[in-house]
């Protein structure tokens, strides 16, 4: 018997899993997942940036057969790409920790859901794709850190999303393959988009993966073939990039849901326990940003890279929405004036104002260790860097004015597998995101659905969000 390729058991794993391999625990965290992505959602319909593509959409395909929030009908593939940017806008949505690389599952959502609109299927339908998308792009971060090679995560959304996508729309497993294939070697963007200076395309790159998958994944349904041997072939990927991915999930694997986090700040995930840390020692001790003299931030490696100053670039030039949720220098500033950090702390007008601009300066981020390179020896010597991606250590310093010296450390946050949020959390969290866009009747009509999704239509659910205009 012949070694089936690296796709080839990606689509495997995709066709023989199903509903019933699914954990009851499992089914719950998908709905409580979906639920923070549709409050993302509601959220984004009025932001400036998506306006952006609301207006592209209804220049080039103002009519198809789905019915979308504002805009009214369009094609599928467009559908999806509007659905993963609303998702992905806010930059509130899910996380899963690999040791060297991040990613955001809810990318896979938006083409889910176009894709069960488009075919009318069910909720159980909905939730075995996103239980496949779930575990197949956690699975390939933790294989294939793309990052720490300069190609950005949605490389491996591009596999993850096709995965999902090709037993909705019909494909053979063979065909599925061919999809991965194509998909895997169209899209490898570089993760430049998310270095300093950070522009707006870090919030769009998944769409585009989600518009270029629905069209391809169809494509192959018409015969159209790929590089079924992407990994294993000639200038494939493992040569080009010396790893050796294997993605042996035997069907109905779905064990990697169980660590997929969710946030309480609106910020950078690496940010989140510091962020904590520093809102308990404002309220532990009642400190006014008046008070402070200077605030050290002792986090991981990884953490410092991408939001501290490290190797994505300075994070003290903050001017944007993109710069500041990025900024771990910003976030702690923010969060010490405002006691918070939701969508409000990334408006344009709150992030220039001049007492944040100038707390900022006073901000220092730094590893457990002095030592960054080589990044071997930092995991096993920094006690900071060492147990991520089972804890996310940070270590938050207050000086005062007055020479008092405080301090806080945590190793998880609210949100972490380990500190999950509850359903209520999430409801909290989705009437926040959405109570400027729809009426609180509306949103406890979205809420049920959700809560209820293995026994309704997802028409149900796209329905409401139709009439959203």
């Amino acid at each position: 018997m012949s070694v089936l390729n690296i796709t080839e058991r990606i689509a495997r794993f995709s066709f023989f899993s199903s509903y019933e391999h699914i954990k009851p625990a499992s089914i719950e965290q998908l709905k409580k997942h979906l639920l923070d992505a549709v409050g993302s959602m509601l959220y984004s319909i009025k932001a400036p940036t998506v306006a952006k593509l609301f207006r592209q959409i209804g220049n080039l395909q103002a009519s198809g057969p789905l019915v979308v929030p504002v805009l009214g009908s369009t094609g599928v593939d467009r559908a999806a790409q509007l659905y993963t940017l609303l998702v992905r806008y806010p930059d509130f949505m899910d996380n899963y920790l690999g040791k060297h690389a991040t990613c955001h599952p809810s990318d896979n959502i938006g083409g889910i859901l176009a894709a069960c609109q488009a075919i009318n299927a069910s909720g159980r339908d909905f939730l075995t794709a996103m239980a496949i998308g779930y575990q197949v792009e956690c699975t390939l971060i933790d294989q294939m850190p793309l990052m720490a090679k300069g190609i950005d995560h949605t490389a491996l959304l591009a596999m993850s999303l096709t995965a999902a996508l090709a037993p909705l729309y019909g494909l053979t497993p063979e065909q599925a393959a061919h999809a991965i294939g194509i998909n895997a070697s169209t899209f490898n963007t570089t993760v430049t988009t998310r270095a300093s200076y950070t522009y707006e395309w870090k919030g769009y790159a998944s769409s585009l993966v989600a518009l270029g998958c629905t069209n391809t994944s169809l494509l192959a349904k018409e015969g159209v073939t790929g590089p079924v041997s992407y990994f294993e072939g000639p200038m494939g990927f493992k040569d080009e990039f010396d790893m050796d991915p294997e993605f042996n999930c035997a069907p109905g694997d779905f064990s990697r849901i169980e660590h997929c986090i969710l946030k309480s700040y609106n910020a950078e995930v690496h940010t989140q326990s510091a962020i904590e840390a520093l809102l308990d020692l404002k309220c532990k001790h009642g400190i006014k940003a008046a008070d402070v003299k200077r605030i050290d931030a002792t986090i991981f490696l990884t953490a410092y890279n991408i939001v501290g100053g490290g190797r994505y670039g300075d994070r003290k030039l903050v001017q944007t929405k993109e710069q500041a949720d990025h900024s771990l220098p910003y976030l702690l500033a923010v969060a010490m004036l405002d006691g918070e950090v939701l969508p409000e702390q990334l408006l344009p007008e709150r992030i220039r104002r001049p007492d944040v601009q100038a707390l900022m300066e006073q901000v220092f981020v730094d590893t457990g260790l002095p030592l960054k390179a080589p990044r071997k020896v930092a995991e096993v010597l920094d006690p900071y860097t060492a147990p991520y991606p089972e804890k996310m250590p940070a270590k938050i310093t207050i000086h005062l004015k007055n020479g008092e010296v405080v301090e806080e450390k945590k190793e998880d946050y609210k949100g972490f597998y380990t500190r999950p949020l509850e359903w209520e959390d999430v409801v909290n969290k989705f009437h926040l995101l959405g109570k400027d866009t729809i009426d609180g009747e509306r949103r406890n009509e979205l809420i049920a659905v959700i809560g209820n999704l293995e026994n309704e239509p997802v028409s149900r659910l796209t329905d409401l969000l139709s009439k959203i205009i």
